[in-house]
């Protein structure tokens, strides 16, 4: 079907139609605003949401509790998420609203093309037929008036009382008129020729040319909001992948949650290393009061002296009762022996790597001035080198510092893992407890616990982190194996040199500082990376 043969005379219609489809168009378009603007609120709201509830505090102090953890992942997902109803938003915006309000531009302009062009063919059709009416009454008006010259002439010849200039001068007009009546015949006709012509041409070839030009536009307008509807469906699809890898991070964090996991993290944080309070000794009053009865009376065994020792009663009563009421306030000493053993080994770990931390620095600091110091002296142009002196001198004298404190820190760590230092002695002045034997009360009061129930802390990679080698009285059993996926030379004092695909013993699981303890087929012992090996624990040994 075409516009041009079937709504040949429908030119007003069209005119609504057309006006009608590109409201329409700009209707839609506003839908897609509002819906994009409806997904820019959305993420917004969904951002602050997250950032609500996003920790304030740096990562170091936020709890490590695996609850805690995926709640944080979940937070992390919902940002993405809400970035993905941002890149919702600025599909529709950019490839549908912006597009559809563009083409509806063009459709306004070449619609008012097409519709000028209508009207003016329109025009020129109507003045054809207003020169061929003209013509036409022209030569009503001319053949009326030739037939009263005839009239006229008839009457005069017929009447003998008229003069003959009086009939040669009617027969003249007759004459003039039925010529002037002849002409604007021929006029109409041309007239009627030239308008029956431009008028097939305007029904036959014009205004369907016109109408055909305006029925492709409409036509247009239609698949434009096809593909539209299509795109605006397809921005949904597009982010649909990434959507479901969220909710899939969000229900991986959810099988994450650990209880039992979450349980030893607040055994590990609150552990205080010390063994339960033992029974409190009977102390009897009445061994001085003189008995009567027989020999083979029942009664308690008398202490050493006659009287019961008041330092074992004090000792527990001193240092255990508030571990269920109030825990008294100790000072803060600098090798925090104030602490309790786990606590104080924790503690002091981490201030060794603290302080390793820092001596890598200016160990580095050290070698990038000496490489300055180098190049000044083979370009003196570029510096003086005893300018770095100074500097050089401060630097080693720091690290001398840091070495002191770790080593002095170390010592430390060893008193509270039961062991002595690989380059120094135990500290004397440390605390009283530490000359008391291993499980036994000091004559202060105060409690020791058994250091061999301590769990050694895995050595760091910087030489002076090894305070031991593994001088055990009794080796350490196995707790599964491991194979060397690289080498590892082993030149730090505690390490094992290992080969790639050697099998090793695991003795002693990483204890998070991505170290493990292991022994050789030949007895040696020592710390690989943990990243160097690929461990296989015996069943019976995880958990343990």
């Amino acid at each position: 079907m075409s516009w041009g043969t079937d709504l040949w005379d429908q030119f007003e219609n069209l005119d609504k139609h057309t006006q009608w489809g590109i409201d329409f168009l700009e209707r839609y378009a506003k839908f897609v605003k509002e819906r994009l603007e409806i997904e820019q609120v959305y993420a917004k709201q969904l951002r602050g949401l997250v950032k609500k509830y996003c920790p304030k505090r740096s990562k170091e102090d936020e709890p490590r509790f695996t609850s805690c953890l995926s709640f944080y992942s979940i937070l992390n997902e919902l940002n993405d998420y809400a970035g993905q109803r941002e890149v919702v938003a600025e599909e529709m915006g950019h490839k549908v609203y912006g597009e559809l309000m563009r083409y509806s531009q063009d459709l306004k302009a070449e619609r008012k093309h097409h519709l000028q062009e209508g009207r003016k063919t329109q025009q020129y059709l109507d003045q054809c037929w207003k020169h061929m009416d003209n013509s036409k009454k022209k030569f009503e008006r001319e053949c009326k008036e030739a037939e009263k010259s005839q009239m006229i002439y008839e009457r005069l010849d017929n009447d003998i009382n008229a003069t003959k200039s009086e009939v040669e001068k009617a027969k003249s007009q007759l004459y003039l008129r039925q010529h002037m009546a002849e002409e604007s015949k021929n006029e109409y006709a041309a007239q009627l020729q030239n308008f029956n012509a431009e008028q097939w041409k305007h029904f036959n070839v014009a205004i369907p040319q016109i109408f055909k030009n305006l029925q492709d536009m409409d036509e247009r307008r239609t698949v434009k909001l096809g593909e539209t509807y299509r795109t605006f469906a397809e921005v949904e699809r597009r982010v649909i992948p990434i959507v479901s890898k969220c909710l899939e991070g969000m229900v991986t964090a959810a099988k994450n949650v650990d209880e039992r996991r979450d349980s030893g993290i607040v055994v590990e944080s609150f552990k205080s290393g010390f063994d339960p309070p033992a029974d409190f000794p009977f102390e009897d009053f009445s061994q001085n009061i003189q008995r009567t009865g027989s020999d083979g009376t029942i009664g308690t065994p008398k202490t050493e002296g006659g009287k019961p020792d008041p330092k074992h009663a004090i000792s527990r009563t001193k240092n255990k009762l508030w571990l269920f009421g109030k825990k008294p306030k100790a000072p803060t000493l600098e090798d925090l022996s104030h602490l309790p053993p786990e606590q104080r080994r924790k503690k002091l770990q981490q201030r060794i790597d603290e302080l390793n931390k820092e001596l890598q620095k200016e160990m580095d600091q050290r070698d990038a001035l000496n490489k300055m110091k180098d190049v000044y002296e083979k370009n003196p142009q570029m510096g003086d080198p005893g300018s770095l002196q100074p500097k050089i001198s401060e630097t080693i004298c720091n690290m001398e510092k840091l070495r002191s404190e770790i080593h002095k820190n170390e010592n430390w760590l060893a008193e509270v893992e039961g062991k002595h230092g690989s380059r120094g002695e135990r500290r004397p002045s440390a605390d009283v407890n530490h000359h008391a034997p291993h499980g036994r009360e000091s004559p202060e009061g105060s409690y020791t616990d058994d250091h061999s129930q301590e769990h050694r802390s895995p050595p760091q990679p910087d030489p002076h982190e090894f305070d031991d080698e593994f001088d055990d009285d009794d080796p350490l059993p196995a707790i599964g194996h491991c194979k060397a996926l690289y080498s590892f030379d082993g030149s730090n004092e505690g390490t094992l040199v290992m080969n790639e695909n050697e099998v090793l013993y695991v003795i002693e699981e990483d204890k998070g500082d991505g170290w493990t303890r292991v022994r050789k087929h030949g007895g040696v012992e020592g710390y690989v990376p943990t990243s160097y090996v690929e461990i296989t624990l015996e069943k019976n040994s995880k958990g343990s």
